[in-house]
């Protein structure tokens, strides 16, 4: 009877954690079979060498954070400010999907094919914000200022260390929110 082999998804989940965590740079074959308790040879019955593995990383996270996305939020009915609200909820979970989206950002800074791939998910998700963004208005430039603070306020609030006198953070940027989505201020 042969060893059981890791399986490739296993490896896949391992390189993203180690991305979230650590970068690409921590992304290193030798450093993720120790992790999966496992010798690194398994490793090339599924991945040519590590920019395979890299490449099946990105389809991962495209999948995670545009399809599955796109998925969940079509299937909710109403208010498309609620579609928004529940996409950026989805692809900005602090617990999976931010620590990837914003690995991956620095990533693309340095490598042309990692940006190559934010580029098409950033395009989807703005794509996403125009479509609901137009339900409630029909000035084609508001829309696209409107579809850029929104995604704008979701990625770039996580690099904010500002304090908010009287306000939490996630209060701030609630109200801003609703201020994009032509929302009365909740207060």
């Amino acid at each position: 009877m042969g060893a059981k082999r890791t399986p490739r998804e296993a490896w896949i989940e391992e390189g993203l954690r180690a991305l979230a965590s650590g970068g690409v740079d921590a992304v290193r074959v030798e450093a993720l079979a120790k992790a999966l308790g496992v010798t690194k040879g398994g490793f090339y019955g599924y991945f040519a060498d590590r920019n395979a593995l890299l490449e099946a990383m990105l389809d991962t996270w495209e999948r995670e954070s545009i399809d599955e996305v796109l998925e969940r939020v079509g299937h909710l009915d109403g208010d498309p400010r609620e579609k928004i609200r529940l996409a950026g909820q989805l692809t900005l979970s602090a617990d999976r999907l931010l620590p990837l989206d914003l690995a991956i950002r620095d990533w693309a800074r340095r490598d042309e094919v990692a940006a190559a791939r934010l580029r098409r998910v950033d395009n989807e998700r703005m794509a996403l914000l125009r479509e609901m963004i137009g339900t409630f208005c029909d000035d084609p430039d508001e829309i696209e200022a409107r579809s850029l603070l929104a995604f704008s306020l979701a990625i770039g609030s996580h690099f904010l260390a500002a304090e908010h006198p009287g306000h939490t953070h996630a209060e701030v940027r609630a109200m801003a929110g609703d201020i994009v989505l032509n929302r009365p201020l909740a207060r």
